[in-house]
């Protein structure tokens, strides 16, 4: 499903908003794709994380197929140094929760939220 067609204006710029306020919080860059997916979604989702090139190994890749109604979460490797498998299902439920109620948007702001909450900042060496 393209995503014009899952949300509205409003909802784009919640979920464009709730991914910039991840990537401050957290120094992660995180991604959202929501659309129908053939096939598994890890694998689908790590097609993703590939194409960030340099950035994969701090991305965070959200993976959503609401006509199938799953979800992926995939980190890259320096993204699971902060954000380890227990963050991951905790942010994971905190989009089923909303997205089996129906609200794609507000699931996904959710669980952005959580993910950002639980990712533990990368530490400065040194500061000026």
């Amino acid at each position: 499903m393209p995503a014009g067609k899952a949300f509205s204006g409003r909802q784009v710029e919640d979920i464009e908003r709730a991914i910039a306020q991840a990537n401050q919080a957290s120094g992660l860059r995180f991604s959202v794709y929501v659309g129908d997916v053939s096939g598994e979604l890890r694998p689908f989702g790590r097609r993703l994380l590939a194409v960030l090139g340099p950035d994969a190994d701090t991305a965070v890749v959200v993976v959503v197929d609401p006509t199938a109604r799953r979800l992926e979460v995939l980190t890259g490797k320096q993204a699971a140094y902060h954000l380890d498998d227990r963050a991951t299902a905790l942010g994971a439920l905190a989009m089923t929760t909303s997205l089996s109620a129906g609200d794609l948007r507000g699931g996904i702001v959710d669980g952005l939220r959580t993910l950002a909450e639980h990712a533990r900042r990368p530490r400065t060496l040194h500061a000026d």
